[in-house]
């Protein structure tokens, strides 16, 4: 298998590409416009056909038309917002399932790989630059709670924003000490979302 991570250092945003070397095709979770030259020189490189760009979640009124259209040249189908029906996607002899993870914006998806989670911007979402609030708080507590939540506590959590930290966590680390969801009730949950942005402790930090 192959596994990169790609950081924007001045954004603090991730991008992800999975390939299975074997069979010569790969996915991209998250990709930006600037990534493009580097993505298409390492699908090359590996000779993977990009069979999937994935995204988590979307700003797209946000966005400058010229990174649409660097997306563009990927050559790839996009998933956005809604899954196929059974949320499976494949990519060689790999596949990822795509779940409907709403909240921090309206319509967003996790995919998960293996005993790994790509869930954006679901539980950093105040390291977004163009959503800092969720914009479902009552859908953001329904994901988390009913998809992650009941995940094995060792699942890793690769996230979408990583400003000052590490872009990855564990579900055990979500349970135990997140700011909005460690330990808190639904209510406490609501309460704590709409103050000003928490102090993400160093265990979680991304």
């Amino acid at each position: 298998m192959y596994f990169r991570l790609l950081h924007d250092d001045r954004s603090g945003s991730v991008s992800y590409l999975l390939g299975d070397l074997d069979a010569g095709e790969a996915v991209v979770i998250d990709p930006r416009g600037s990534d493009v030259p580097l993505l298409l020189a390492m699908l090359a490189e590996q000779r993977l056909r990009l069979r999937w760009v994935l995204r988590t979640h979307e700003h797209d009124a946000q966005l400058p038309p010229q990174e649409c259209l660097a997306l563009a040249l990927l050559g790839a189908p996009v998933v956005t917002a809604e899954a196929p029906p059974d949320g499976r996607l494949v990519f060689g002899g790999e596949h990822l399932q795509a779940l409907a993870t709403p909240g921090h914006t309206a319509a967003c998806l996790s995919f998960r790989w293996r005993d790994r989670l790509f869930c954006g911007g679901l539980v950093q979402g105040w390291a977004c630059p163009h959503q800092p609030r969720p914009a479902l708080p009552e859908a953001l507590w329904d994901s988390v709670t009913g998809q992650l939540l009941p995940l094995p506590d060792e699942t890793l959590l690769f996230h979408g924003h990583a400003p000052a930290g590490r872009a990855v966590g564990t579900v055990l680390e979500l349970r135990r000490w997140h700011p909005w969801f460690g330990s808190a009730s639904r209510d406490e949950f609501l309460t704590r979302v709409a103050q000003p942005a928490p102090s993400v402790p160093a265990a979680i930090a991304a």
